[in-house]
């Protein structure tokens, strides 16, 4: 059954969201702050038995210089810069093992594959934050300065700014993507770094904050019902501090060619969530509806018709050397 609005009403559905008047400017000025540091990646060979990509572990600098993880993939034998792929995982996970996530890669995208700070993976974040309900969703919600999300996204940021400093990829052949906390990561991304090539958000986690908390009642968003039910108090102080991290937001921001997508049976991410950044989007788009499906949101075949649509836009043309011909 459909845990929100249906079908008609979600295109006729628009959030009620509005940005800060220094929205931009705090965008701004984190962001230069973090650009202090050298965006060049350190990489490392790792051994794996695959044949015909290798794998590089990677650590980069993100908010505040702390260093931020993530795997390196690229095609075997190819000559001259490849377009990249800069992935984020879902909430609570990590970038997992460097022999998954290998479709990109194999088809001719340098793929860097990041470690969200603080979550499951190897990536620690060395700041502390006040009262929060367990999980990530309200860390450090007490301002925009110590929110969570202000170091993820800017570590976002800098991935980015990593993956085009390699000799392997062209710069402006870079795209952004992820499923659920991912996809809401690689819209922040998308409406912070004007120039990204693409976007794909697969059922995006942190759109419509407000929205989101009355009508998600699973985790992560119940997190932050939870915790407001504990600071009724605080209830207008928490939305003005997500008012910077609202990816309807970022939505209204972003440029790039985008493939959004969404499951009306998602319990966890509320689709209208999801049609509240995309009706605002500023470039071209197109939203992916998967009538039955809930939070995988199409799954495989969302990604099919991704990789279809990034080839026309990104032109994964790297040569393959053929061993005894020139």
């Amino acid at each position: 059954m459909y845990p929100d609005l249906g079908l008609d009403a979600l295109w006729e559905y628009r959030s009620s969201y509005e940005a800060p008047e220094d929205f931009d400017g705090f965008w701004a000025s984190t962001l230069a702050e973090a650009r202090d540091h050298d965006p060049a990646p350190r990489l490392v060979p790792v051994e794996t038995p695959l044949r015909t990509l290798d794998v590089f572990d990677v650590t980069f600098p993100g908010f505040g210089g702390h260093p931020q993880r993530a795997w390196l993939r690229l095609p075997r034998g190819t000559e001259g810069a490849l377009p990249a792929i800069v992935q984020f995982h879902g909430y609570g996970g990590s970038r997992g093992s460097a022999l998954q996530e290998l479709h990109w890669a194999s088809a001719g995208y340098a793929h860097l594959q990041v470690d969200i700070r603080g979550q499951g993976g190897v990536t620690a974040d060395p700041v502390g934050s006040g009262p929060a309900y367990p999980g990530h969703l309200t860390r450090g919600i007490e301002s925009r300065e110590t929110y969570v999300y202000r170091r993820v996204f800017t570590d976002a940021v800098r991935a980015v700014d990593a993956v085009r400093a390699l000799e392997q990829v062209d710069p402006a052949r870079v795209a952004v993507l992820g499923n659920s906390q991912g996809g809401g990561i690689a819209l922040a991304a998308a409406g912070l770094v004007p120039d990204v090539a693409a976007l794909h958000a697969q059922a995006p986690f942190l759109c419509d904050f407000r929205r989101a908390s009355l009508v998600g009642g699973e985790r992560p968003y119940v997190e932050l019902s939870r915790y407001l039910a504990g600071h009724r108090h605080a209830i207008s102080r928490v939305f003005e501090v997500l008012s910077y991290f609202d990816g309807v937001g970022f939505a209204a921001r972003a440029t790039a060619p985008a493939w959004f997508s969404t499951g009306l049976m998602d319990g966890i991410v509320p689709p209208s969530t999801v049609f509240g950044a995309y009706h605002v989007y500023k470039g071209p788009k197109q939203l992916g509806v998967w009538e039955y499906n809930g939070h995988e949101a199409g799954g495989a075949e969302d990604v099919q018709a991704v990789l279809e649509g990034f080839r026309t836009i990104l032109h994964p043309h790297g040569r393959r050397s053929v061993p005894g011909k020139q």
